[in-house]
């Protein structure tokens, strides 16, 4: 979801977590609230810098003599969350805030990181404000809450208008099925040379972006089992699905209809495509994220693009064969929670309630261009018209899927990039790497796996 940090970004995250135990990160000052989160890599983009920053002068001002200690560590998403799972470990680096990816929760609560907040929530009458599936998205397998979302996020196709009318293509394009993006990509190709014509994030280097964005909107758009099947407890192996999904990543990169197999595989593919071909007019459809408009905004945008909201539109994912609801999305979100080893954790609680009064989530949603989780936020006439492609995407909340929330996830979702990536430079075929996968997976399950050919 978000750019991946070169090395010299990535020891600024070491750098971040070493000044916490420097000063006074043995949580001994009673008064200050520390709160980590993950900062764009693309340091022009401040969005959620300024946001946080915004947050804690109200939390400082409304509780006199009480500070609060932002730790932004600037990385990729992956490298993010292994820093804050190092940070969470010991009383004397872990925040009393953090910002946790939804998919991460049950893992962390496994390692025992993660704080639950249900005698607190129980408390505050604005969680009746919050839709239930992202109470749900926030909710563990032991049917406790360790997060409060700050909103959702769902996927789509973004596509530049001008390519397309280069290309005579229509502006109010809408694909109703994987055949027809792929034929458009490569109309795309044959007319209007030097352009990427399609983009879908692939391999270990975009981490979940790749994995999420890329590989499951295919997956669920198949109509074959997904990747867990709750009814067994188990996750699935053998599936045509995953054939087929790898297929797809296999046509576009085999038929250089996507970026150049180094760019592809590069961590710095996210930042690539926000920063440089979208706004350059060098790709035609990228699939990607509703929160890209926050970008290219003017003021904490990073990358100013005036005319994004007129230069690009946007179309569902269609399922495989078009089979109904014909639309796919996976949707996403974070939340803020309180580490175990948090030594101020009622004063986290605090700031949690300040970053999520109905006010600053209203703040957010407009300046991250995020999917609003409280009803009153949605309601708001500032929210509705906030972003272009606002509606669009709010549209494909009813369509999303979620990840499977589980502690083996992550592991899961690492060996997915392996054979993305395997497939994506021609190292092996979309059969053996499915194989290869289902070989991989009984380990990282220790064997609960049903096979669903």
């Amino acid at each position: 979801m978000r750019p991946t940090a070169p090395l010299t970004l990535l020891t600024a995250a070491v750098v971040a977590a070493g000044t916490l135990t420097a000063c006074g990160g043995s949580g001994s000052d009673r008064n200050t609230v520390k709160v980590a989160f993950i900062k764009d890599t693309n340091s022009r983009v401040t969005v959620r810098d300024d946001y946080i920053k915004l947050v804690a002068r109200q939390f400082e001002k409304a509780n006199p003599g009480k500070k609060v200690r932002l730790i932004p560590i600037q990385a990729s998403e992956n490298d993010y969350y292994t820093k804050i799972q190092q940070m969470m470990r010991s009383p004397k680096t872990a925040p009393d805030v953090v910002y946790e990816d939804t998919f991460l929760i049950n893992s962390d609560i496994e390692a025992g990181l993660l704080r639950p907040l249900d005698s607190y929530i129980g408390k505050w009458d604005d969680w009746s404000q919050f839709e239930t599936t992202a109470k749900t998205a926030a909710k563990a397998q032991d049917g406790r809450t360790y997060g409060v979302p700050d909103g959702t996020d769902t996927r789509g196709l973004w596509f530049n208008k001008n390519i397309f009318e280069k290309a005579g293509l229509p502006a109010d394009w809408r694909p109703r099925t994987w055949d027809e993006v792929l034929e458009t990509a490569r109309t795309i190709k044959r007319k209007v040379p030097g352009v990427i014509p399609l983009n879908v994030f692939t391999g270990k280097g975009a981490g979940e972006a790749a994995v999420m964005q890329g590989f499951e909107m295919l997956l669920y758009g198949t109509g074959d089992h997904p990747l867990y099947d709750p009814g067994a407890k188990k996750w699935v192996t053998g599936s045509k699905g995953f054939r087929d999904s790898l297929t797809f990543i296999d046509t576009v990169y085999k038929e250089k209809l996507g970026p150049e197999v180094s760019d592809a595989l590069s961590p710095n593919i996210q930042t690539n495509v926000a920063a440089e071909l979208l706004p350059e007019e060098k790709l035609a459809i990228d699939l990607d994220g509703s929160w890209l408009g926050q970008q290219w905004q003017k003021t904490g945008g990073g990358n100013p693009w005036p005319e994004w909201s007129t230069t690009l539109g946007q179309a569902p994912f269609p399922t495989q064969h078009g089979a109904p609801p014909g639309r796919v999305s996976l949707a996403g979100g974070w939340t803020w929670s309180v580490p175990q080893k948090s030594q101020q954790p009622d004063l986290a609680w605090k700031l949690i309630e300040t970053l999520q009064s109905k006010r600053n989530a209203l703040e957010w949603c407009v300046r991250g261009a995020q999917i609003a989780v409280r009803k009153d936020v949605a309601a708001e006439p500032r929210y509705r018209t906030s972003v272009p492609g606002i509606g669009f995407f709010t549209g494909l909340v009813e369509v999303s899927r979620y990840r499977p929330a589980l502690p083996a996830y992550p592991k899961v979702a690492s060996a997915i990039g392996e054979a993305m990536e395997a497939v994506t430079a021609d190292d092996s075929s979309p059969d053996r790497a499915a194989k290869d996968y289902d070989e991989q997976l009984k380990s990282l399950v220790d064997g609960h796996v049903v096979a669903r050919p």
